[in-house]
């Protein structure tokens, strides 16, 4: 059941593109530090070829990817068929962060509907492509998309988001540095 695969296939790609919901899972180099996972949605995602995967990072209410692809590039995406066929994909492999006016940044954003709350774009050079069979999973019906990440950025406005990213995303909760980054684009250290 379980397969590993040499890329992404156009095969695959088009059903990773279907899948209206998939995670991210990072974490610190240190051995206190906190595993985080979450959860993604919204046309946000892009297979831009066989070994290399990105999104448009929204602003949330903390920072941790992007805290931990700065300090070790390490992440793990996973999406789950939630329909009647069964199945999960795990792509494995090392990130790197972008920011406004980078080439991957502009490429990125540009496949994408615009989004106000549009912080980052985060960019993965995939090395592995795994598959097991998703039968813990349940099946379910897609109702929608949430709008509430959309209204929350246009009510605070370019200013009040950029001030937000400023208290609450520049530490992960373990005291890494997050966002803004000071020091320009992050590619992944490994």
């Amino acid at each position: 059941m379980a397969q590993i695969f040499d890329s992404i296939d156009e095969k695959l790609k088009a059903w990773i593109e279907e899948q209206p919901m998939w995670f991210v899972a990072t974490a610190p180099l240190g051995a206190d530090g906190h595993v985080n996972m979450s959860p993604r949605g919204h046309d946000s995602f892009s297979v831009l070829d066989s070994h290399r995967v990105a999104w448009v990072d929204y602003t949330g209410s903390g920072v941790e990817t992007i805290a931990h692809i700065r300090e070790n590039g390490r992440v793990c995406l996973m999406f789950n068929s939630f329909g009647p066929r069964p199945r999960i994909v795990r792509l494995h492999g090392h990130g790197s962060v972008f920011l406004p006016g980078d080439a991957v940044f502009e490429e990125v954003v540009a496949l994408h509907p615009h989004h106000p709350s549009t912080r980052a774009v985060i960019s993965v050079d995939v090395t592995r492509v795994s598959d097991s069979c998703g039968w813990g999973v349940p099946v379910m019906e897609m109702a929608g998309e949430r709008d509430l990440l959309r209204l929350q950025a246009e009510k605070k406005g370019v200013e009040g988001m950029s001030a937000y990213r400023a208290e609450r995303n520049a530490r992960s909760i373990d005291g890494l540095p997050g966002f803004p980054l000071s020091d320009g684009p992050q590619v992944n250290p490994l």
